[in-house]
């Protein structure tokens, strides 16, 4: 029986290694959206941190407002103009800051991802959804 602790030592649940769980791949085989930056509207101010790892790890930047609890949120028409894609976690953003998220993302043309909520496989799995498309969306 020690044999089999030993054999998944360093492996998270299930016996599948950690970046799969994740759905991190090592670099090498991962698409990557090099170069492109994201708006992610609302959310917990404790993930923000984590969530900007996750983005790096494909190469991207992540622009984080509060969604209006200390941030105006006037920001949002400021900062869409030079993001190519904004994020929302539905349930945890003010009406307002949807709303106005949804407005200017039809006014610049871009690309509004509403995300199931605000953790951070939420991000994970939109941010791999976009790059295994290409990054078209």
């Amino acid at each position: 029986m020690g044999g089999k602790r030993h054999q998944n030592a360093g492996k998270g649940g299930k016996g599948k290694a950690r970046d799969e769980i994740s759905g991190v791949q090592p670099s090498g085989g991962k698409a990557t959206l090099e170069g492109r930056s994201f708006l992610y509207v609302g959310g917990r101010d404790c993930q923000v941190a984590h969530l900007r790892e996750i983005a790096s790890s494909y190469g991207a930047e992540l622009i984080h407002h509060d969604g209006g609890l200390r941030e105006a949120v006037s920001r949002i028409d400021r900062v869409l103009p030079s993001v190519d894609c904004v994020f929302c976690p539905i349930d945890c953003i003010s009406h307002d800051a949807c709303l106005r998220v949804k407005t200017g993302c039809k006014k610049w043309g871009k690309a509004f991802v509403p995300l199931r909520n605000g953790s951070k496989s939420s991000l994970e799995r939109a941010l791999q959804d976009l790059s295994s498309s290409g990054g078209e969306n």
